[in-house]
């Protein structure tokens, strides 16, 4: 049997290169480590750590300032869109975590489209409670007391097929919010959560598998979201 080919999408403009390094060692070490992974990284840095890898594909993007640097990630991804589909599965990761412990395949939405993550904030809350965008005016619009989930931004993926769809249509979303002068409240998770409501086949998955940093949760820790505060000023570069 060939193994699952895996296609890790990340972003490290400006300063986000410092955790490049610790990154792709962790996932190397931890992330799926019996299948075939290749690392998609749009950047506006110079070099990367072990970017001779050829499984490591450099894509400059340029530094668009904050919101748009991460509002603009499905352009992003959309932009290798015909590399992507020849992946089993594609996963978004944020810049800043690390994989602490070894993920195996359960990790994988065999029998689901997607694996996402609860967002430890709202961990067994009610939907009243969560921080969904409720500007009517937005694409990313979620009523009161609708939603069963609040999913994170920085840690999800897909069948690579169903993944692209929810790229596609996020993108288009992003852009009708962005014409009209509105940015969704925590931008793309914001858009994310939305287009996950209509969804059906979903694996989700513990606050554990993106874990910040300096909580104290009872889970235990697969994926670590480091503080950026600890490594640049976040007001210059969030």
């Amino acid at each position: 049997m060939q193994p699952h080919k895996i296609a890790v999408l990340y972003i490290c403009i400006g300063k986000y290169e410092i955790f490049w390094r610790d990154f792709f060692l962790s996932a190397e070490k931890n992330f799926l480590p019996n299948a075939h992974k290749e690392y998609f990284v749009f950047t506006d840095c110079q070099t990367l750590f072990q970017e001779e890898c050829p499984r490591i594909h450099k894509i400059f993007q340029q530094d668009q300032g904050w919101p748009l640097n991460t509002l603009n990630r499905f352009e992003m991804f959309l932009s290798i869109k015909e590399k992507l589909e020849e992946f089993d599965f594609i996963f978004f990761m944020n810049a800043n975590v690390v994989f602490a412990k070894e993920i195996d395949e359960a990790f994988l939405p065999i029998k689901e489209d997607f694996t996402l993550v609860e967002h430890f904030a709202f961990y067994n809350r009610l939907p009243i409670a969560f921080s969904y965008d409720r500007n009517p005016r937005s694409k990313a619009y979620i009523p009161l007391h609708k939603g069963r989930y609040y999913v994170r931004g920085g840690v999800n993926g897909g069948k690579s097929k169903a993944y692209l769809k929810m790229i596609e249509v996020c993108h288009h979303n992003t852009q009708a919010d962005f014409a009209k002068g509105i940015i969704a409240l925590w931008h793309d998770e914001s858009h994310l959560n939305h287009y996950m409501l209509s969804q059906k086949n979903l694996k989700i998955l513990h606050p554990g598998y993106c874990y910040a940093e300096g909580t104290k949760l009872p889970f235990e820790i697969f994926i670590l979201l480091r503080d950026k505060e600890k490594y640049f000023n976040t007001n210059l570069y969030k």
